[in-house]
């Protein structure tokens, strides 16, 4: 290798390294917490409870709020119900223990796991975990690999198929939510908690319509105030009349959604 050579492929190595260290540079600053949070604010956990004794059959309150909060609205075209998405939906689960155990009604979304195999397995690091434990995805990042749906062990990483063009019920292009960004086609999403009104103090979507419905099966706080202040709903982890319990504990996913009345 001549001097001219060398010299250009030495360029192209510094320019590459250059080029990965300014994307863990950006990478690194994102997953911090924006500036001017409070201390406190940084250092919650938020996980959330649901009291499937409290759940009302029938009763949809929470799923309806979350589609009109953030845009998950259903296709309202006949025979195209497959692109559905919903972040909180109500599955029938049977326990293993008996095969005459009987089907139960359980109110599932994205477990926000403290080690999550969606963020594990995302080959462009589009799924991230921020410090209060609440699990995202970006949407400009994203590739559509759909690694991380399969990954979930819980069923509730979704993959958005197809532009929504319209909101069942609604003219084109007009949403229930106009400070919520459109979403994004050809990407993966799931619950995130409502995290956008959580750095506000504002409670997520699903908890409020469930109050209003008058069942408070939902809450929603940090988990590591034991005091309760900092919480959203009714039901708490202090309450010594259930026993809280989470879905697939044996996976070591550790996930921050805890259950009352689950079999």
């Amino acid at each position: 290798m001549d001097r001219r050579d060398f010299l250009t492929a030495a360029g192209g190595t510094a320019l590459a390294v250059g080029a990965w260290g300014y994307g863990v540079k950006l990478l690194t600053t994102r997953l911090k917490p924006r500036e001017g949070m409070a201390e406190d604010k940084r250092r919650r956990k938020w996980g959330m409870i649901i009291d499937l004794t409290k759940c009302a059959d029938g009763c949809d309150a929470c799923m309806t709020a979350c589609r009109a909060e953030n845009n998950v609205a259903l296709f309202s075209e006949e025979g195209h119900e497959r692109w559905d998405i919903h972040w909180i939906r109500k599955v029938k689960i049977q326990s293993k223990a008996s095969a005459e155990a009987p089907e139960e009604t359980v109110i599932l979304l994205c477990n926000h796991c403290e080690h999550p195999p969606c963020a594990q397995v995302c080959p462009v690091q589009a799924t991230f975990q921020r410090e209060d434990g609440i699990v995202l995805v970006d949407h400009h990042r994203c590739i559509g690999c759909r690694y991380c749906v399969i990954s979930c062990p819980y069923n509730a990483r979704l993959f958005n198929w197809r532009e929504l063009e319209s909101v069942e019920g609604q003219e084109d292009d007009s949403w229930p939510n106009k400070e919520y960004p459109k979403r994004s086609h050809g990407v993966a999403e799931s619950c995130h908690l409502c995290a956008h009104l959580l750095d506000r103090d504002q409670e997520p979507a699903c908890v409020r319509a469930c109050r209003l419905a008058g069942h408070d099966a939902l809450a929603v706080g940090d988990l590591n105030d034991n005091e309760g202040e900092n919480w959203y709903g009714k039901p708490r982890l202090t309450d010594t009349e259930h026993t809280p319990k989470r879905l697939r504990e044996d996976l070591g996913t550790k996930p921050k959604v805890f259950y009352y009345g689950l079999p």
